[in-house]
């Protein structure tokens, strides 16, 4: 008797079931997926190590084709690279959007099509999302609130650099450090200037400052690209970084050397969370339930354990 390919595939298939392996998963592994992740800003480093995370894990599983794209900063594109991945036919979206409110109801109809939408980092304003994974930025912002009011000894003048202004992660990094700044009467924050994340338009934004005359005491940077720009403009300017209490985010290895030359005095550590975006959107697509907020750990980096942690990429 001949047995029939399609007929012996379903007797592995019944004997896998038997044996306690989920039908579902059974038949994922004959098909193959299509990932796509839309990036904001390739040009951040952060950002590109965020997408090569991604693709590095993904790789690991047979059966999965990753497509990503570089929206340039540029909102617009950033809407439009979502919506041609839609008509290539991507069976998952995993996405960071630059814009909260703009870009939700374009996230909320991917997931109206019945397709799984991962967040990574950054939220939209609804529940339109399968999951979403990230450190805690409210968190973050205050402990860099408090750890700089304790090195100021209560009183200060403390410049902010902004990440991009649109997106969740530089609204709650940027709430939650004033609010918590505030508790302190002696500390005035001077200013909120937006520098999008980039070395380049945290160095004009740091030398327009001191243009104007505006004195200060610290930097808390919504990231270490943009602190890294600070110290290009001050050294620039002849003021030693030292001189300057300066605070980030992100923990890249350009932050590791500023903290062992004592040019930065702290920063936290926020993993790109690719490596689990990407074994969440193995497992959704496996048809496996998945937690809905994921909170990936962050951890406060000085001179007293820079050593220890390694930088994030």
């Amino acid at each position: 008797m001949t047995i029939k390919l399609k007929d012996f595939v379903l007797i592995a298939l019944v004997l896998l079931f038997a044996f306690g392996v989920p039908m579902n998963w059974a038949l994922a592994q004959d098909k193959t997926f299509i990932v796509g992740f839309p990036q904001d800003n390739m040009a951040n480093d952060w950002r590109r190590a965020q997408v090569m995370a991604v693709e590095a894990e993904l790789r690991m599983h047979p059966g999965y084709t990753f497509v990503h794209s570089d929206a340039q900063g540029d909102t617009a594109k950033n809407i439009q690279d979502i919506e041609d991945m839609i008509d290539r036919g991507i069976d998952l979206l995993i996405v960071s959007p630059r814009d909260t409110a703009a870009m939700t109801p374009v996230i909320a109809n991917v997931r109206a099509q019945g397709i799984p939408v991962v967040l990574l980092t950054r939220r939209i304003l609804t529940n339109d999302y399968t999951t979403f994974v990230s450190p805690n930025d409210d968190k973050i912002a205050r402990r860099a609130a408090t750890y700089m009011a304790e090195q100021l000894n209560g009183a200060g003048k403390i410049l902010v650099l902004q990440g991009v202004p649109t997106a969740s992660t530089a609204i709650k990094r940027t709430e939650g450090f004033l609010d918590e700044i505030a508790k302190y009467q002696n500390i005035k924050v001077v200013a909120v200037r937006p520098a999008n994340y980039l070395r380049s338009e945290a160095i004009k934004v740091v030398e327009t400052v001191l243009d104007e005359g505006l004195s200060f005491d610290a930097i808390y940077a919504q990231s270490d690209s943009m602190a890294t720009g600070a110290r290009l403009a001050l050294k620039a300017a002849n003021i030693d970084p030292k001189s300057k209490l300066i605070v980030g985010i992100d923990y890249i290895p350009e932050a590791r050397e500023a903290i062992r030359a004592g040019e930065q005095n702290a920063t936290f550590t926020y993993p790109t969370s690719g490596k689990e975006g990407a074994q969440l959107a193995v497992q959704i697509l496996q048809g496996q339930a998945v937690e809905r907020e994921i909170e990936v750990h962050s951890e406060m980096v000085t001179i007293f354990n820079v050593e220890t942690i390694e930088p994030v990429f």
